[in-house]
Formats: structure tokens, C-alpha cells, sequence
């Protein structure tokens, strides 16, 4: 079992083992669940694909299925 000892400022570290198990790294968003008994979990939020949209900016020009698969042909045989 792991355990954490809150600071005066009510932060907590997550111990090592349970970020690796739940996937979580600096930046990760956290959910608390709390059931009608009064225990509390909780779990990294996942974001969905949609919001993701607009973080790339479009090309200035259209880019055609053969130019990505020449690029692609290109730029995989350097593996």
C-alpha cells in the first residue's frame, strides 16, 4: 500500500508506483470520486480526440494523398 502526508497548502505527492500504474506525468488532469459511503478515488482525466482540433495549424496549400505517400516513402526508408 502507498501512502502521502498532505502539505499545509493541501498538495500531496503521488507515489511513484501508482503514476506509473494510472499513466500520469506532469500536466495530467485528475478526477475525485466520491461515493455515498464517503470513499474517495481518483483517476486521470482523458481527453477526447476533439479537443485536440486547432492545435495544428492548417497548410497554407493542400497537400495531396501522393505527395504524403511519396513523403512517407521518403522519409520511412530512413528507419
Amino acid at each position: 500500500m502507498s501512502t502521502a502526508t498532505m502539505t499545509s497548502k493541501g498538495q500531496i505527492t503521488v507515489p511513484k508506483e501508482v503514476r506509473v500504474l494510472l499513466g500520469l506525468h506532469t500536466g495530467t488532469k485528475i478526477k475525485f470520486n466520491v461515493s455515498d459511503s464517503g470513499d474517495v478515488n481518483f483517476s486521470p482525466i482523458t481527453e477526447s480526440i476533439t479537443n485536440l482540433k486547432g492545435i495544428v495549424a492548417k497548410p497554407s496549400k493542400p497537400v495531396s494523398i501522393e505527395d504524403m505517400a511519396d513523403t512517407i516513402k521518403v522519409r520511412g526508408s530512413r528507419l
